[in-house]
Formats: C-alpha cells, structure tokens, sequence
C-alpha cells in the first residue's frame, strides 16, 4: 500500500482497554466480526497498551480467522517505554525514538498481531530527542520492506508535526479532542490538518466518559446542552458528541475506546447527522463555559 492510497474507516475501534474486558479470544473475535459488520474496519493499537499484552490478545483473536485480515487496517503506535514485567530492560519510563527502538518495536507488533504488516504506524508522544533524519530513514526502510504502509504522529504540536514531516510524509496526527477538550480547535493542530489535507485521529472523544459521569461543572453544561440537541435530532447523546467532532472540516476520524457494540453503533449513526453551524457553537459554548468571542 502506498501513502497516497492511506484510508482509515470514518470511525476507528480502539483496543486500548481489550485486556481490562476480561474476555476470552472467541468473544474478542465477535467483538471484531461485530466492528467490521458495522463498517467500522480500522483498529486502534499501541505497544503499550495492557502493559504490552493487547496486541497480542487482538492477535489471538484474528489467527482464529486469518481471513478477516483482509478486511480491516491495522494501526499501531511506538515510542514509550514502560517499567513492565513483559520488557523487563526498562528500568524508568520514557521515550525512545530511535530509527533501532522503531524497527524492532513494529517487528514485535507484526508478531502479537499475527500480521505482516501494518497499514499505520505512529510515534506515541513527541520526545525531545528525537532525530527528524534517523526517524524518517527508519520509516523509509519499513515502507520499503512492506512492514508498514503509511505513518503518523500522536500528541504532536503543529511544530513537532511540521518538522517531520519536512522530513517524510505523514498522514495523521492522533489527537486528544471532545467537548470537554477544545485545545486543537484553537492551537493550530486542526488549522494544520485541514491545511495539508490529512485528517486527525481523535482519541478520548468522550473525555474518558466524563462527559456523561462527571460532576464538574464543565461536564454538566456539555451534558445537559447534549440531552437537548438529542431530543430535537432525535438520536443518542452518544451520537451527537461523534457528529460534532465529523462535522469539522478537517475530516477526523473518531476513535470509539468501548467494548459495547451499541456504542460503536451510535458511533456510526453519526455519520448520518449532520449539525447546523449555531448547533455546533452552542456545544462548544458549554464545554468552553461562554460564548463565542
């Protein structure tokens, strides 16, 4: 796959909490079955993530029906080290961006993935050491070997994005946003995107559910505006935090972090909601706590 011919599904799954679900490898493949039948066909992964053991628990589903392979795009991120029994030379945690820490983490993915390779590859976090030269050159070979089809960044500054990419085309900055977090509405990051025409990842689009659990006073404005514009469209709450977020012009792609195919459900639904510019204002208003300048 070349990177011009990178596609993500509108909606992404993210895996990030596989472990914490507790389930065996058959109901982690209808899990997948169930994500792919609704159109949602990209899936979300870090090294990290369940201290290094989803990636292999999402491998173990799919070896049980290497077909579906075929189907979805596989996206994985590296660069953070964590102290955990499974990479026991890590003394502290950090950053490691080196061209030699990249490779030999996108082989041990390929392995826990039960893949040969991967559509997406990120950075995880900006580090200050890392080498915009030895990065790319990395990300070269791993194009070049097929172990890799496109490359992004997560948590990355319009700077930080700007200068890798001077260096190798990237396609995606994943990116922390919801109505309880408009940082990349105004720093640039969204300005950026739409300006190079590739469109974010946005992961926690919820707020790690404190937009329907929490108890500040932030939380109880976005819900409360929430339930109104649900009731005059008819749809989930669910569904119109994902419609507010694809309804920006850089075209984001939305990470659902849930086992409930429900979620994913009205996750989708959104696709189908379009919001009228005041309607949009109006759930920003209540994450932002005033309005518009």
């Amino acid at each position: 796959m070349s990177i011009s011919s990178f596609k993500l599904s509108p909606i992404v799954a993210g895996c990030w909490r596989m472990q914490a679900w507790g389930w065996s490898a058959a109901q982690r493949l209808d899990w997948i079955e169930a994500c792919i039948d609704l159109g949602v066909t990209s899936f979300d992964h870090a090294d990290i993530y369940g201290g290094y053991s989803v990636e292999t628990l999402f491998g173990e589903a799919l070896a049980r029906k290497p077909a579906l392979r075929r189907m979805m795009q596989l996206v994985s991120k590296c660069g953070i080290q964590l102290v955990s029994p499974l990479r026991p030379q890590h003394r502290l945690k950090a950053y490691d961006t080196s061209a030699m820490h990249i490779e030999a983490s996108v082989d041990q993915s390929l392995r826990a993935l039960t893949t040969d390779h991967l559509e997406l590859l990120l950075i995880h976090r900006p580090d200050p050491l890392l080498d915009a030269d030895a990065v790319a050159a990395a990300f070269q070979r791993l194009q070049r070997s097929g172990k890799v089809g496109a490359f992004g960044v997560s948590n990355f500054t319009p700077a930080q994005f700007a200068l890798l990419h001077s260096r190798t085309p990237l396609v995606t900055n994943q990116v922390e946003c919801s109505p309880l977090h408009l940082a990349p509405l105004h720093d640039g990051t969204f300005d950026q995107a739409q300006q190079l025409r590739l469109a974010p990842m946005i992961w926690s689009p919820l707020a790690g559910g404190r937009v329907f659990t929490g108890e500040d006073d932030a939380a109880r404005r976005v819900r409360a505006t929430l339930s109104l514009v649900a009731t005059r469209l008819s749809v989930s709450m669910v569904t119109v935090v994902y419609a507010w977020l694809r309804r920006l012009p850089c075209g984001p792609h939305p990470i659902v972090g849930s086992s409930r195919i429900e979620v994913l459900r009205e996750a989708v639904a959104a696709l189908d909601v379009h919001l009228d510019a005041p309607t949009w204002h109006e759930i920003w208003s209540a994450g932002a706590g005033h309005e518009v300048p």
